[in-house]
């Protein structure tokens, strides 16, 4: 059972902030992942979205809103973080072993997305493997949703080339 968000204008207390890192903490997990690709790193930007969920107090309208809230943010300070010159990086099979109770399984589907550019990356993974719409991706990335639907079927195109050829 999903427990209740807080009501309208109570903010974010330290129970709910946990109640939201249950819910959420791997959603976060597998998109810093998915751009970092180190699991040090991952959990470094992880624990910065939630302590600037702590330190912003946000009151979130629902679900959908808190979801979303998480993804931009996380999306967010992973490009602020991929910034520092000093990163290393790790094999995409390192995916297998994320600290998860909903095993993330790769096939060469995935590796295939890993290997796309961020803007197509981003809404291929938001659109198959988290379920938003175009619609909702557009808002979470702040883009027009003319762009989201392109990078899309631009990222479709792409995949759909190196799946046949590894064919």
């Amino acid at each position: 059972m999903i427990n209740p968000l807080p009501a309208r204008g109570e903010g974010t207390s330290l129970q709910n902030i946990e109640e939201i890192y249950r819910r959420q903490f791997d959603m976060v997990y597998r998109i810093s992942f998915s751009y970092l690709k180190n699991p040090s790193d991952t959990e470094d930007v992880a624990a910065d979205v939630f302590a600037k969920l702590m330190k912003k107090g946000v009151v979130f309208q629902n679900a959908e809103h808190e979801k979303a809230w998480l993804i931009r943010t996380t999306v967010n300070t992973c490009k602020d973080y991929l910034k520092h010159l000093w990163r290393s990086h790790v094999n995409i099979d390192d995916y297998e072993n994320l600290p998860s109770d909903d095993p993330f399984h790769i096939d060469e589907t995935l590796r295939a997305v890993m290997k796309l550019p961020t803007r197509y990356k981003d809404v291929i993974y938001l659109f198959y493997y988290e379920g938003y719409t175009s619609e909702e991706i557009a808002e979470i990335l702040r883009k027009p949703h003319s762009t989201i639907r392109g990078h899309l079927r631009e990222a479709r195109n792409l995949l759909k080339g190196v799946l046949e050829n590894e064919e």
